[in-house]
């Protein structure tokens, strides 16, 4: 089954990845698809907020059910493929993690195996994860040859996901590539991100309509990157000459207190003065550190991170300020 040229289908367009794919496809002429689970009351809120809804063909479909996905590529037969479905919260993960297990794993295989079942010659892309490596040290970030160790419900599917790529990849010769991508942040996050409640946290005390911020621990440190750029090394990852799997990071680590103090900075605020340690938000278990090595992605794709932490923390801000100056 021969795809249709410049045709791209995004499972998952609703969410921060998908619109900003999308985006990113649609000004290079690609015909793009998109689905969430049902159309009809999908909001699509990422996708109006870019003004790309409707420039784009929506679909109904659910990555864990097997019929659906058949159905939604033989009605689009696109020639490139984006898994960016499935629950994607690892805090949420604990507290529902057969649905998010289910979702992350027997999705990525529904989608593989539908492309096998039509013969569909297309090219897969699917959103791995960090969380999938556990914790790193400064002295070794992950790289595509890292081991796994998977500390939530939510690194344990996407772990699985990956492996069962490479095992299709060399298996059945489907064109199928994972993405390990690190921290990335975007306006269009919802607020049970740690990102999010941070910028919107800070804003609220600077404007008077809270004293306090109450988070969990602010030891541990991640790669924070801007989600539009990593979105284009999704793309560059799909259009490779090979499938390969890639880990997309900025390659600088900070913790979550540094960011803590970026944010508040921006309102000429000192965050001691007003967050407060809440055990509350603590994880059945956590990374304490995480930090990546994206050298095989600018060596080969040309890509390489140019907003960091710090630069990610004034873009957040920026748009709430301006999110809450329209009365969002």
């Amino acid at each position: 089954m021969k795809p249709r040229a410049d045709t791209a289908l995004i499972l998952g367009a609703s969410g921060q990845d998908g619109a900003y794919v999308a985006d990113l496809l649609l000004k290079r002429g690609l015909a793009v698809h998109g689905t969430s689970r049902d159309k009809e009351i999908s909001s699509f809120a990422n996708l109006r907020a870019l003004a790309i809804h409707d420039k784009m063909t929506l679909h109904s479909a659910v990555v864990s059910d097997f019929r659906s996905v058949v159905e939604v590529l033989k009605a689009v037969e696109p020639h490139y493929i984006f898994n960016l479905a499935a629950q994607s919260s690892v805090g949420l993960s604990f507290a529902q993690p057969v649905e998010t297990i289910d979702s992350i794993m027997h999705g990525t295989i529904n989608v593989m195996e539908a492309m096998r079942f039509l013969g569909l010659e297309a090219r897969f892309y699917n959103a791995a994860s960090s969380e999938c490596f556990g914790n790193t040290t400064p002295e070794t970030p992950a790289d595509e040859t890292t081991p796994f160790r998977p500390r939530s419900p939510y690194a344990v599917g996407k772990a699985a996901s990956f492996w069962a790529v490479a095992n299709y990849r060399e298996a059945y010769e489907l064109f199928a590539c994972s993405g390990l991508l690190f921290n990335h942040e975007s306006p269009f996050r919802p607020t049970r991100y740690v990102t999010q409640k941070i910028v919107r946290g800070a804003m609220d005390v600077a404007t008077g309509q809270a004293r306090t911020l109450e988070l969990g621990s602010l030891d541990l440190a991640r790669d924070w990157g801007w989600a539009p750029e990593f979105a284009d090394a999704m793309v560059r990852i799909i259009e490779y000459g090979a499938p390969e799997d890639f880990v997309v990071a900025t390659g600088e680590t900070n913790t979550l207190e540094a960011f803590v103090a970026a944010a508040f900075a921006c309102f000429k605020l000192d965050w001691r003065e007003h967050v407060v340690r809440n055990d509350a938000f603590l994880r059945p278990s956590d990374i304490a550190y995480s930090s990546g090595d994206p050298g095989k992605a600018e060596r080969l794709l040309g890509w390489k991170a140019t907003k960091k932490m710090h630069d990610v923390v004034a873009l957040l801000v920026d748009a709430e300020r301006k999110r809450r100056q329209v009365g969002e």
